[in-house]
């Protein structure tokens, strides 16, 4: 019988069964010719595959973007058609900036909770290569009017108020549009504010590099990363990431300057998540579905949660708003807690989130609670690095790090993990699985 626990939609639980990724690699590299619907489709064909679906077995694909392609807004449905699923196949896309795949696995498991399907594919993809290029009202108003015209010259006129400057670019803005800050203005701001100094964040980012690097050498990531062959000719083929750096120093990672604050500032490139692309996606099954199927429940969802704050205050502490609203809801406490995966995206953000947990003022300061969330065990966080050292395709993220640490859980055979995500917008969101 499936265990009740506190905080549960209810006695029947949903499981990951099965999850794949592709490498990640810095924007502008490997996948400088792929856009994110083609690494999203790539993996979910390949997902497919391998868990021995066939296309007609799953009822619905959830998946996101955080950088949307405005020719296929609905990158869920694209997934699916391209993969020569049924029409039939229900498809959406959500966005909740970096959980958004974290939403993604959130609303398949209530759809199945819900009764209204029995198997999901969710994930997310981002291509910071081929982000979408917008430019200057001027130049848009001038299209619109060219492109309604009649005649030639009522087109061109159309143009008379274009100013060279109009024409150029703009790329999708990194900025909050809330708050006016950038993520790194954020994670500086959250640095200073919180004593976190430029030794710590770069102590920090090596030894999250060192992670990753030694779970590659060990064979961590060789079932949950698939190889994927680079287009157009297919004369190369990527098989691990390429971002974790086997050459890092303490020194290397001290000569650099500030990005942010260039005079006063601590958060560097190193030391912050770069831009990267790639994707990933689980498989979601009912307990009963999965056995009935003969598929192995790799760790179920025990619970999870989303939390908001005001992102012109300190807007990357999201993993300590909706951690403690995910344990809560599961019953238990960070001393339950076997391992804790955090998306790393920027090392000031990680130091100030594992300063909240263990900080009972900051709890009854900002949750209205007499105690600490609970202090973060070191041996317990992020064993096989983060965000900075594999890469943070934005809306991809959730979906890794659930993978992995479901994957973590079979190689202990028992056990409960937390997955938690900072998010733009002053966002977090949390997920407990168990096993």
């Amino acid at each position: 019988m499936a265990k009740n626990y506190p905080g549960s939609i209810n006695r029947r639980r949903v499981a990951i069964v099965d999850g794949l990724r592709t490498p990640f690699f810095k924007s502008g590299t490997a996948y400088r010719d792929l856009s994110t619907l083609d690494l999203g489709a790539t993996v979910v064909n390949e997902l497919v595959q391998r868990a021995g679906l066939e296309s007609g077995q799953v009822d619905q694909v959830v998946f996101g973007a955080v950088v949307a392609d405005v020719a296929a807004p609905n990158i869920a449905r694209e997934i699916a058609l391209r993969n020569n699923m049924p029409a039939s196949v229900d498809s959406y896309s959500v966005s909740r900036a970096c959980a958004t795949s974290t939403q993604s696995i959130v609303s398949g498991m209530q759809a199945i909770l819900s009764g209204d399907v029995d198997i999901v594919i969710a994930g997310g993809a981002d291509s910071l290569s081929k982000p979408p290029i917008t430019y200057d009202d001027a130049v848009v108003d001038a299209l619109m009017a060219a492109n309604a015209a009649k005649d030639l010259p009522a087109k061109i006129r159309a143009f008379a108020s274009v100013r060279p400057k109009d024409l150029a670019p703009r790329p999708p803005a990194l900025e909050d549009l809330a708050s006016g800050l950038t993520m790194g203005d954020a994670a500086e701001k959250m640095a200073r504010e919180n004593g976190i100094t430029r030794e710590a964040q770069d102590q920090y980012a090596y030894e999250s590099h060192l992670k990753a690097v030694e779970a590659w050498e060990k064979g961590v990531f060789d079932d949950e990363v698939m190889a994927l062959p680079i287009p157009p000719k297919y004369k190369e083929t990527v098989t691990r990431d390429g971002i974790p750096r086997a050459d890092s120093t303490l020194e290397k990672l001290a000569s650099l300057r500030p990005v942010f604050d260039r005079k006063y500032g601590s958060v560097t490139a190193a030391n912050s998540s770069p831009l990267t692309d790639g994707a990933a996606a689980v498989v979601l099954m009912e307990e009963k579905t999965a056995e009935r199927l003969g598929y192995e429940a790799r760790a179920f969802i025990r619970s999870w949660a989303f939390a908001g704050l005001d992102p012109s205050g300190q807007m990357l502490m999201g993993p300590s708003y909706a951690s403690p609203k995910a344990l809560d809801r599961a019953g238990l406490t960070m001393d339950d807690i076997d391992v804790v995966d955090m998306h790393e995206a920027f090392a000031a953000q990680m130091l100030s989130n594992i300063q909240a947990f263990a900080s009972a003022e900051w709890a009854k300061k900002h949750l209205g609670r007499s105690e600490a969330i609970g202090a973060i065990d070191p041996e317990k966080l992020n064993l096989y690095g983060g965000s900075i050292s594999l890469g943070h395709p934005f809306a991809a993220t959730g979906a890794r790090q659930a993978l992995t640490m479901a994957n973590e859980l079979v190689r202990r055979d028992a056990g409960t993990a937390l997955v938690t995500q900072c998010a733009a917008g002053g966002l977090g969101a949390a997920l407990i699985l168990e096993r």
